[in-house]
């Protein structure tokens, strides 16, 4: 008995001193967390005064398309208490009744909600078809191409969702879902994770998930070569798919925990819960522009996202209202010709100091180290794009994007 004795309590000292390390990155996660809000307080936010930005959120399920347990209220509560204006719907599809149309649509409190579909073809590709609806899963079982096609008639939008396991890279579509809050989960190291979820998760929930993510580099690597080879053929063929976009998803299903005796109702004698609603929006959020003087409805919307309009934002590390990436144009003569479309850099803009990176058909071009602000002279053919660091914040988010715009296209 005095072994036994003596065993278990090595193995409760060993336990024990296993969590020093996971104590020390609670305590540097709150540290972190501090920083962060002191830097958000004095943000610079750069205002254009032709657009307005709003921010939400792309790829959210309730238990009405099955794969989640999260329900109407839960969602909309945590949508009104992270202040966003907008949430685009993907419940997963029926064969008997149309979901996109039972879900949320609509303004509830100060939330615009958009039904749409999570939906799989024949092929095996699966896309978030925004707005949904119910003829589209009789689309579905005639293939991606039949598939697309049909939605474009409906004047629908078709993002790639998985781009891992996407196959039908030469179909028409309209653009791809780079980062995946639920995939970048499933892809952390859980050694290290699981430490964090038990010391740090319970007060920084959201910076917990952010510093086990990763940079989502197969995915951007996929889209910069299909935005600067196909898309450039599909305008040249007048083909949908001329002006491929990247997003984010939430993929936020409100499901993933455990609990100890209860029913599928929800009454649960303990009830743990790691990805809820309010967490899951505060990570990462698409910012959208739109035109000053244009309200936000489904159709403008929907209008600006096909444009490419936004730019993913993983707010967790600092609120990213207020980023700027565009072209500068140069002030020609007005007699001159060339002044409508001549423009000489490219800018952008962040709240804080940082670290942007620039891309043109995916190959880095540039780099501009601690400023607000960055400028590219003298672009060429090709499609740009610009990634934006917290080097500041430290590992890992010298390698993890803060900000990762849409492209602008130069033909």
């Amino acid at each position: 008995m005095k072994i036994f004795k003596r065993i278990l309590i090595i193995l409760l000292v060993l336990l024990l001193l296993a969590q020093i390390p996971f104590i020390y990155r609670r305590y540097q996660t709150g540290k972190l967390a501090e920083k962060i809000a002191s830097l958000d307080a004095q943000r610079t936010t750069y205002q254009d005064p032709n657009f307005k930005e709003y921010k939400g959120v792309i790829h959210a399920h309730t238990n009405l398309g099955g794969h989640s347990t999260g329900s109407f209220d839960e969602l909309i509560a945590a949508a009104n208490a992270n202040d966003l204006d907008f949430v685009l719907m993907t419940e997963h599809f029926s064969e008997t009744f149309d979901t996109a149309e039972k879900t949320l649509n609509g303004v509830y409190g100060k939330t615009l909600f958009v039904g749409g579909n999570e939906i799989d073809t024949s092929d095996g590709d699966r896309f978030l078809l925004i707005p949904g609806g119910g003829e589209a899963a009789r689309w579905r079982m005639s293939g991606t191409a039949a598939f697309l096609k049909a939605a474009h008639l409906s004047n629908q939008l078709a993002l790639i969702t998985y781009p891992e396991k996407f196959k039908s890279w030469d179909s028409n579509f309209d653009g791809v879902e780079v980062f995946n809050l639920h995939t970048a989960a499933k892809q952390m190291n859980w050694l290290t994770a699981l430490g964090d979820l038990i010391w740090s998760y319970p007060s920084y929930p959201e910076l917990t998930f952010a510093k086990n993510f990763q940079r989502p580099d197969a995915n951007l690597a996929k889209f910069d070569e299909i935005a600067s080879q196909q898309a450039l053929l599909n305008c040249l063929s007048g083909a949908p798919g001329c002006r491929l976009v990247l997003t984010a998803g939430a993929d936020a299903h409100s499901d993933l925990g455990l609990h100890l005796i209860g029913s599928d109702g929800g009454q649960k004698l303990i009830n743990i819960k790691l990805d809820p609603y309010e967490t899951i929006f505060r990570i990462a959020r698409i910012h959208v522009w739109l035109p000053v003087g244009t309200e936000l409805y489904p159709e403008s919307l929907i209008s600006a996202i096909r444009q490419g309009d936004f730019f993913i934002g993983v707010d967790a590390l600092g609120d990213t209202t207020g980023f700027v990436f565009r072209k500068q144009f140069a002030a020609y003569p007005i007699d001159n010709p060339q002044h409508v479309d001549s423009f000489t850099s490219f800018e952008a803009k962040a709240p804080f100091k940082a670290r942007f990176v620039f891309f043109r058909n995916g190959e880095k071009v540039a780099e501009r180290p601690d400023s607000a602000t960055a400028e590219l002279r003298d672009p060429r053919l090709g499609v740009y794009r610009v990634e934006v660091y917290r080097d500041d914040l430290g590992p890992p988010f010298d390698k993890m994007p803060w900000i990762i715009s849409n492209p602008i296209y130069v033909r």
